[in-house]
């Protein structure tokens, strides 16, 4: 995907001025990781009388169908002709608006400390997109612009093959946009109607959207002749947020016309009074989760394994119901962090002696973790290499065993929906691997089947139809024998010992029991 941004001017306001407004500097060619590819800013030209600034996305295709598992841009019509040839990496859409607002956000933002007046000031501007996606055709993309102070809109369309104009024209065109506009405002507006021309995003449409249509179209869009357009396509023509952005821009339209503010209009509610429903931070769904699984497990001592800065203990000692809490890290650090936290030199005698922060390793047997109600592992699996997992699965549940187990991890499919999580990278640095729905169930499944547990499964956070939960939580509840209370040992032992004979037996390439009784 391709995008210049030209100006001219001379020697009293070089052209070279942009360079300041866009915080990149002419005589170098810098590179920034965005969410799905690798944008570059370079200038063609820069002297005193004429500057151009180019952005080129390279777009990895095969990470973004990873990522969407096959989905598509946001469901556009063509997604499923193919997943990985396609127009992706070269027009014009929803990536590059992504890429615009993380390599030029300051000049989106209208600010410039360097030079504060030039950046309020319209200039001399000229923008081409080689070839931008519009459905609807040149006459779309001249109804969008046209109205938005620019002197030429010159959008002709691209024949679908040069050698056979029978054919006719396809859906992409060539855009040139000639005017003097500040350049914030001429920034806004691209970021705002290239996903509006292809009808299309790459990401999840989340509430959030109306914020960011809102403060890009600042200006602009609230007298817009295509408001219900432009808005209907940014948000992915969900409804329920259209109508609130339209909302939004009446208001917006009301207080322009009577030169009043927003605020001014919209008084109706209390600002004392916060009736504005917050979303929930996803580690606070997860720890209510937790709290929910361990309280309907009966669990009163509980070990919480890899217990980081203490975030959960904390949320245990507000109940009492847990009447011992046992955090364990191997980072000394981390367990002074927690200990402050947890203001464990003030605190009560009582409330004391009911938490413990130790330090230890999860992949080490460790006779002092036996006999506890339940253990938690929270988002900790995914911070050890796979060949350790053994060893913390034989030091939980075959060495500990407590009688609840409870694991949260990242549902990897879910990155999807994170916008600014850049293509093919975990969410966190120190994160080793990243489990899809289904290989986090064969793993808690294998588990639970070596070690005579029972396993279940609950989403955290948002259920997505199509990509799942954000976090993945498997609820591991150990099997009795005769209502004994203990585990079913001698069961567990016999699959093991009839799995290393059927091991053996395909090394030998001898049929394995189960292949014997089907034939």
């Amino acid at each position: 995907m391709f995008l210049t941004i030209s100006t001219t001017g001379d020697h009293g306001r070089p052209a070279t001025d942009l360079g300041f407004l866009l915080h990149k500097h002419p005589e170098r060619a810098q590179t920034f990781s965005t969410s799905h590819g690798t944008a570059h800013v370079f200038y063609p030209e820069a002297s005193a009388e004429r500057c151009t600034a180019a952005l080129l996305l390279e777009v990895d295709p095969v990470a973004l169908v990873r990522r969407g598992k096959g989905k598509g841009r946001g469901g556009a019509p063509d997604a499923a002709l193919a997943q990985y040839v396609n127009d992706r990496p070269y027009a014009a859409s929803s990536l590059l608006s992504v890429a615009m607002s993380a390599v030029f956000k300051s000049a989106l933002n209208g600010v410039c400390r360097a030079l504060p007046e030039r950046a309020q000031a319209p200039m001399p501007l000229r923008i081409e997109v080689p070839a931008l996606p519009a459905r609807g055709g040149a006459e779309l993309v001249r109804k969008l612009f046209g109205p938005l102070g620019w002197t030429g809109v010159d959008a002709v369309a691209v024949p679908l093959d040069e050698q056979f104009p029978e054919w006719g024209d396809s859906r992409y065109v060539r855009l040139v946009l000639e005017g003097e506009l500040r350049l914030a405002d001429a920034l806004r507006q691209l970021y705002v109607l290239l996903p509006v021309l292809d009808d299309a995003k790459h990401y999840w449409v989340a509430p959030d959207e109306v914020d960011k249509l809102l403060r890009a179209g600042e200006g602009w869009l609230a007298a817009h002749p295509e408001q219900k357009l432009i808005t209907s396509r940014y948000l992915s023509r969900r409804w329920g947020l259209t109508r609130q952005a339209m909302q939004q821009l009446e208001l917006v339209r009301l207080a322009e016309s009577d030169d009043l503010d927003v605020d001014s209009i919209d008084n109706a509610v209390d600002e004392t009074t916060d009736t504005e429903e917050k979303p929930v931070p996803l580690a606070e769904q997860r720890r209510a989760a937790i709290l929910d699984a361990l309280r309907a497990a009966g669990a009163s001592r509980v070990l919480d394994l890899g217990c980081g800065q203490g975030q959960l203990v904390q949320a245990l000692l507000k109940d009492v119901g847990f009447t011992e809490i046992v955090g364990v890290d191997v980072s000394v650090r981390a367990l002074t962090i927690a200990s402050r936290r947890l203001k464990l030199d003030r605190m009560g005698e009582r409330q004391a002696a009911r938490v413990t922060l130790r330090q230890g390793s999860l992949t080490y047997t460790d006779k002092r973790l036996k006999g506890y109600d339940a253990a938690v592992l929270s988002e900790v699996v995914e911070h050890l290499d796979l060949p350790r997992l053994p060893a913390l699965e034989y030091a939980v549940f075959g060495s500990a065993r407590p009688r609840t187990v409870l694991v949260t991890t990242p549902n990897v499919e879910y990155n999807v929906r994170w916008e600014t999580l850049p293509a093919g990278h975990v969410r966190h640095g120190d994160h080793r691997f990243e489990w899809t729905r289904a290989e986090f169930r064969d793993w808690a499944r294998e588990v639970a089947q070596r070690h005579g547990y029972g396993v279940d499964f609950v989403p955290v956070g948002t259920d997505d139809p199509e990509v799942g939960p954000p976090t993945q939580m498997a609820v591991f509840t150990m099997i009795p024998a005769d209502g004994a209370g203990q585990p079913h040992r001698n069961e567990t032992k016999k699959q093991n010992t009839q799995r290393n004979r059927n091991e053996a037996a395909e090394q030998n390439g001898e049929r394995t029991e189960k292949e014997t009784n089907a034939a």
